[in-house]
C-alpha cells in the first residue's frame, strides 16, 4: 500500500494511521479521567477537564508529527520499525505522566464543613496525617468523591490550631484528624439548609438551570418544597449543592456562587 504511493502521501498516511490510534487511546483516557476520577460535576469544578485536554491534546498531536517527521520507507524495515516504537513508547510514558498528573490532583472527597461543602483535592491532604483519619477514610478513593463531614472541635487549642493550618494553605476540611461520616453531620446539614425558593429568588435568571439540574436528578416540583441548597467552594470556583431537607442527600449541583 505505501510503496505504490507518492512519498508525501505515504507519510500522510502513515501519520494518519497514527492518529487513529492516538485518539482511540485518547478515548479510552478520557473515560478513564471523566468517569471513574472526575465524574460529573467535578470535571468542571476541580478542572478535570482543561488537565486533561491539555495532556491528551499534546499527545495525540505530537504523536502524528513525529510519524509524519520520521515515516520513509527508503529506510530499512528494521530502522523503520525502531524508530516508530520509540515514537510510540514516547507517547505512551508522556500519556502516563500527564494521567499520573490528573490523578494525583483528583477530588476525593465532598466535605461538610460548618455551614457549606468543600471539594477536597488529593494533594491538598498532608499526607502524614491520614493515619488520623477513621478507617473507612484512611485510603483515598480513585472512583469519584465521597462524602464525609467535619466533627467539632475538641477544645480551643484545636480549634486554634487548625485556623492557622488553614491560613497556611491547609484548609479544615483536607484535615483527615477532622472527618467522620457525613450522616453524622445530618441534623447540623439540615440546620443550615436554605430554601430553595430564596435562591430562585436571589438568582431570578438562573430558575431554569436549577429546575433542570433537578430534574436531571429524577426530582421533580412536587419534591422542590423539600430542597434546600447550601453553597460549595471547588478549586477556584464556587457552586451550589442542592440537599434533600428531609434526609440531608446531595441530589444536584448548580455552578452559582450562593455565597
Amino acid at each position: 500500500m505505501f510503496m505504490s504511493q507518492h512519498p508525501l502521501k505515504r507519510r500522510l498516511l502513515a501519520a494518519g494511521v497514527h492518529l487513529g490510534i492516538s485518539i482511540a487511546i485518547a478515548a479510552l483516557a478520557a473515560w478513564l479521567v471523566f468517569a471513574v476520577w472526575y465524574p460529573y460535576p467535578y470535571r468542571e469544578i476541580s478542572g478535570g477537564r482543561e488537565l486533561f485536554l491539555i495532556v491528551v491534546t499534546v499527545d495525540v498531536i505530537l504523536g502524528p508529527l513525529l510519524t509524519l517527521a520520521v515515516f520513509d520507507i527508503k529506510k530499512s524495515l528494521e530502522t523503520l520499525r525502531l524508530d516508530l516504537a520509540v515514537i510510540g513508547l514516547f507517547q505512551l510514558v508522556a500519556l502516563a505522566y500527564g494521567l499520573w498528573t490528573v490523578v494525583v490532583v483528583r477530588p476525593v472527597h465532598l466535605a461538610f464543613e460548618m455551614d457549606r461543602f468543600r471539594v477536597i483535592h488529593a494533594l491538598e491532604i498532608p499526607a502524614d496525617e491520614l493515619t488520623q483519619a477513621p478507617p473507612e477514610f484512611q485510603r483515598l478513593p480513585l472512583t469519584g468523591p465521597t462524602l464525609l463531614s467535619l466533627r467539632n472541635f475538641k477544645d480551643d487549642k484545636e480549634r486554634f490550631e487548625a485556623t492557622m493550618t488553614a491560613l497556611q494553605g491547609v484548609p479544615l476540611g483536607a484535615r483527615p484528624g477532622l472527618w467522620q461520616t457525613y450522616a453524622q453531620a445530618k441534623p447540623q446539614v439540615l440546620a443550615h439548609a436554605r430554601p430553595l425558593e430564596e435562591l430562585k429568588t436571589r438568582f431570578p435568571a438562573r430558575v431554569a438551570e436549577i429546575d433542570g439540574a433537578l430534574a436531571s436528578a429524577s426530582r421533580g416540583s412536587d419534591t422542590m418544597k423539600a430542597t434546600g441548597y447550601l453553597p460549595m467552594i471547588g478549586r477556584k470556583t464556587f457552586w451550589t449543592a442542592l440537599i434533600d431537607t428531609r434526609t440531608a442527600e446531595v441530589i444536584a449541583f448548580v455552578p452559582i456562587d450562593s455565597f
